[in-house]
Formats: structure tokens, sequence, C-alpha cells
């Protein structure tokens, strides 16, 4: 199933890029400085056609991912190996701690000893 559904994404992804990429750009930009003046109204059933059909793809595509989403979180299976078993139970215990002693605070600050001043040194 998990496989089926992103064979089917990659489908969409791809019919997506086609369908963007035959599109007329409708906004200014740099096309429209290179554009003919033949192209004035365009052809409206066909932006209409490919505009529908691009809405359509993009939501097939967030669709498909949630399903795929679902399919991967629900669709855990069952190991019969049992050196894995052993390997999962061993990730899942807590690790103790190393047996250390505790660090030993000093009892009385130590006296700072005042460094005399020789001339000529700094």
């Amino acid at each position: 199933m998990y496989l089926f559904l992103i064979i089917i994404a990659i489908v969409v992804c791809a019919l997506l890029v086609l369908m963007v990429l035959i599109q007329n750009p409708k906004g200014g930009g740099l096309s429209s400085n290179f554009s003919s003046s033949s192209q004035l109204m365009g052809v409206q059933k066909t932006g209409d056609f490919l505009e529908k059909g691009t809405w359509i793809l993009a939501i097939t595509l967030m669709v498909l991912s949630l399903a795929i989403n679902v399919a991967v979180k629900g669709g855990t299976e069952k190991s019969d190996n049992p050196q894995r078993k052993e390997e999962i139970e061993k990730a899942s215990k807590p690790a103790g701690s190393p047996a250390t002693a505790p660090m030993s605070l000093p009892s009385a600050p130590q006296p700072v000893t005042p460094q005399p001043n020789v001339p000529g040194k700094k």
C-alpha cells in the first residue's frame, strides 16, 4: 500500500510540473516585455482548464501526502527476528548511572597569598 501511494504521488508531481509549465504567465515580469501583441486576449477556455487541473493535482498531492503519512504511522510491522527483539529491549532499558564517588568540596576556602611588588615587573 505504501509503495503504491508513493508511485501515485510521484506521477501526480510530474503531472503537476507539466501542468504548471504549460500555462501562460498571467502577470507582468520579464515575460511581458518579450510577448507580442497578438496574444492580447489569449485563449480563455484552455487557461480555465489548465488552472482547474493545477488545483485538482495540487489538492490530490496534499491528500496523497496525508495518506502516505497515515500509512507509515499505522503500518508498523512485527519483527520475528529474535536478535532484533533483543536489540530493541536493550535500547529501551534505561542505562544505569556510572558508579563514581561524589565530588568532594573543600571544607574551607584557601587563603590567597599576596605577591610582593617588585620594582620593574608588572
